[in-house]
Parts: structure tokens; sequence; C-alpha cells
């Protein structure tokens, strides 16, 4: 009898890494990727209004302007935290918060594992402090509401019921979906303009 040949439990990304999914090293993180990778991800399951998709580039892109809306004062390096709050969802996609809950901890835990290794990729702390993870999420669902009201086809009431009413320190965006080469250079606008 023949060995059962062994999974392939790695992705090759396009500038040649190959990242282990199982064990995920900062050192095949490359920011390209992620731009990449997540400018061709759609939120809301691609259930948006408009030519393209709104992709998860600029929902990271809009979380970072939304985060030093609340907070002003805040840091480059928090403020790119925030820049890659969703980053793991280059490789794993946009999976709704209802499939999410479905799944468990384990996909969770896969999640933390590689967020870990793309904060160390870029000098940040594995885990962000749960201060600015609170701050974070209180970003990620004002825009989840922007996003809903603007392009999701959710009535006012139907998203502060889900999401509450965001914070008056916000300016309210007017979102328009990219396609994705221009969500990835803006993506890696923002990168640079916070790693300078």
């Amino acid at each position: 009898m023949s060995a059962k040949p062994q999974s392939r439990a790695w992705q090759r990304m396009l500038s040649g890494r190959r990242l282990d999914l199982l064990d995920p090293s900062p050192l095949d993180v490359e920011i390209e990727d992620i731009a990449h990778g997540l400018a061709r991800v759609a939120r809301w399951n691609g259930q948006t209004k408009g030519a393209h998709a709104f992709s998860v580039a600029q929902h990271c892109v809009l979380v970072e302007r939304l985060v030093a809306d609340l907070k002003p004062r805040l840091g480059r390096e928090a403020r790119l935290m925030a820049l890659l709050h969703d980053a793991p969802e280059y490789v794993i996609g946009d999976l709704i918060s209802p499939f999410k809950s479905a799944v468990g901890l384990d996909y969770k835990d896969f999640e933390l594992r590689l967020q870990s290794a793309i904060h160390l990729r870029f000098g940040l702390p594995a885990r962000a402090p749960a201060e600015l993870q609170a701050l974070f999420k209180q970003a990620d669902i004002a825009s989840a509401y922007f996003e809903a009201t603007q392009l999701a086809g959710f009535t006012a009431p139907e998203a502060k019921r889900f999401f509450g009413t965001p914070s008056r320190a916000l300016r309210i965006p007017r979102l328009m979906p990219l396609g994705p080469a221009e969500a990835q250079a803006q993506f890696l606008e923002r990168f640079r303009r916070l790693t300078a």
C-alpha cells in the first residue's frame, strides 16, 4: 500500500511567497499580496450597489479613517493596526458574521494566528491592546452601518437595529465601490503614508 499524499497547507502568493496556512510566518507576508487580495474580496458577499463590489481593501481604508475621526491624536502604529484589522481576509476571504458564528472558534484561532504574523511582519505587536481592539470594533461597526445604508440596501432604522447609531464624532463618508486596481492602490497608498 502506498502512503496517502500529504495535503498541501500553504498558498502561493503572487509575490512568490508560500504562506503556510497552519503556521503562518511573518517572513511570508508581503503588503502587496495583502493589498491585491483584499481589493478582490467583496464585502457583504458582493451584495452591494454599483459597478464593482465594495472591497475589504476599501473597508480597511474607511475603518482607519473612522478610527482617526474617533481618536484624532492616535499614533501611526495604532492607525496602521486599524488599516490591517481585516488583513487576514486576503487569504481567508470575508466571511459574514453569521457564518463565522456557525464555523466556531477554530476559525477565530486561525484568523488570530494569521493576524499575529501580519502584525509582526510590519513591526507591530502580535495583538493590539484591548483598548485599541475596542476602538477598532467601534469604527468597524460604524463602517458597517455606512456600508449597509449606502450600498447594501438597508434602511436607516434597520441598520440602527443591527449596528447602532454611529458616533457624532464621525464624518459621514460618501461610499463608492472602486475597481480592484483602484482599491488596491488606495490601500497601498494609506499603508505607505502610515509607514513612511
